[in-house]
């Protein structure tokens, strides 16, 4: 059986496709009426969804690390917890130093959400940082995860911050940035365009506090930004001179 803590929009993506292969039990701050949920999907305790043999935490980052710590005394010896979030450096750091050594950690990033896999996980990306798991649990979770459809990137927690704080943060930064400049469909557009408002589109349904948490917890994110801005007056500078 599976747990997660949150039950927000990724809390429930997680478990509507989990569900399928696993019984989920769910907890979060606010109330989910148990009819709205997906077959195999149950609400229950913070007790009883933190003493499940698997446990995914789902919240935002500034949250991770006080709901760990109130998590971890409730935990089995012998659960595995499986992160969620969108850096990957600091949620390593802090489950090694909340959770017992007997508690095996893996650090995923699951690189979609409810947008993007609203019909399906084929082809989605999911990174993986192996921190303290065996052999035999490590390739299991690995084969169901391309069973599904999913490519997995294994990687460090340091490779995966250097490159989402551009692939990600960046993007979200630039999505941010046409909202607002007060960018919108216009009748005489081109291709060009129409892409720079797909970037927009991505980041919209996103909540504020995930794109502050994304660029204040992720040690690279200030200087990718920092290095586009630069690239920008460079532009701008060459078109003044």
């Amino acid at each position: 059986m599976i747990g997660i803590i949150g039950y927000g929009r990724f809390g429930r993506l997680a478990a509507r496709y989990l569900s399928k292969d696993n019984p989920v039990l769910v907890c979060g701050r606010r109330e989910s009426p148990q009819e709205d949920m997906p077959e195999g999907v149950r609400r229950a305790s913070f007790h009883d969804v933190c003493s499940q043999r698997v446990v995914i935490p789902c919240m935002p980052i500034s949250s991770f690390r006080d709901v760990l710590a109130t998590a971890a005394p409730l935990m089995r010896p012998d659960a595995l917890v499986a992160d969620v979030c969108s850096v990957k450096e600091k949620p390593v750091l802090w489950m090694k130093e909340a959770l017992p050594q007997t508690v095996s950690i893996l650090g995923t990033h699951p690189m979609f959400g409810p947008d993007s896999a609203s019909s399906g996980l084929e082809g989605m990306k999911i990174a993986l940082c192996r921190v303290r798991i065996d052999d035999n649990r490590y390739g299991k979770i690995v084969a169901y995860l391309r069973r599904t459809g999913l490519t997995v990137i294994e990687t460090s927690p340091e490779e995966h911050d250097r490159q989402i704080a551009v692939s990600l943060a960046l993007t979200h930064f630039i999505g941010r940035s046409l909202a607002a400049f007060g960018a919108r469909e216009l009748a005489i557009d081109t291709e060009g365009y129409k892409r720079l408002l797909h970037i927009l589109g991505v980041v919209e349904h996103d909540t504020p506090q995930l794109f502050a948490d994304m660029h204040r917890f992720n040690p690279y994110a200030k200087a990718a930004r920092e290095a586009f801005m630069r690239a920008m007056a460079k532009v701008e500078s060459d078109l003044n001179p």
